[in-house]
């Protein structure tokens, strides 16, 4: 591909929804958390509650589920005993996501900014993604996870490139509202969200990154 020019100087992606399909290893880790206090499962059919557990951070999910109950606290010490590992196995890549990567590896930059907060190097090492991105940020690198820019911010900063030299590619709100604030073009991954364009499969990256393609 050495031919081939990068319309961007950085792509970034999301995690959850966009490199893995995560959805129901989330519900496993947080049905664990309702289990210990004695709450009824998650309910499955709640859109809004599937939506805050899939792209929120680990803080915002927690208060949302807890808020007004007085063993929040007891919740979150108890959430940080599950541990990745136990929920990989309910994981898995999306479709040509590496395959994508290494066609974009060395003409352009990647990134990854997730509001997942301790687990990313295991899952870059477990996945086998060691070597592709420069820089992955996470919730816990920053004062104000998305959907605030902050993260996507900071990703900026350090690859010293202007907003409209980065691409994001997420698939929630959070994701669609953390690339406004920062002004980088945004691609939306199997959602309908507005985005600079909307993408169903990650062998559609490269012609959006690659000229001529």
């Amino acid at each position: 591909m050495s031919e081939s020019k990068s319309r961007y100087k950085v792509v970034i992606y999301d995690c959850d929804g966009v490199i893995l399909d995560s959805i129901e290893s989330n519900y496993i880790f947080y049905n664990r958390v309702m289990d210990y206090l004695g709450r009824s499962p998650l309910d499955r059919f709640d859109l809004d509650a599937r939506r805050v557990l899939h792209t929120h951070s680990f803080k915002d999910v927690m208060e949302y589920f807890f808020a007004g109950d007085e063993r929040m606290e007891e919740a979150f010490q108890f959430a940080k005993t599950i541990h990745y590992r136990d929920l990989m196995p309910f994981m898995r890549m999306e479709d040509g996501f590496v395959e994508a990567l290494d066609r974009l590896k060395g003409n352009t930059s990647l990134a990854i900014c997730t509001n997942r907060a301790t687990s990313m190097e295991m899952i870059i090492e477990d996945f086998g993604l060691a070597g592709y991105f420069e820089c992955v940020m996470t919730a816990s690198q920053v004062d104000n996870p998305k959907p605030h820019p902050e993260p996507l911010l900071k990703v900026l900063k350090h690859f010293k490139a202007a907003p409209e030299e980065a691409l994001f590619i997420g698939d929630g709100e959070v994701d669609m509202q953390a690339a406004k604030g920062a002004g980088i073009p945004f691609i939306s991954y199997k959602t309908d969200l507005p985005a600079l364009a909307r993408i169903q499969h990650h062998s559609e990256i490269v012609r959006h990154v690659l000229i001529g393609q």
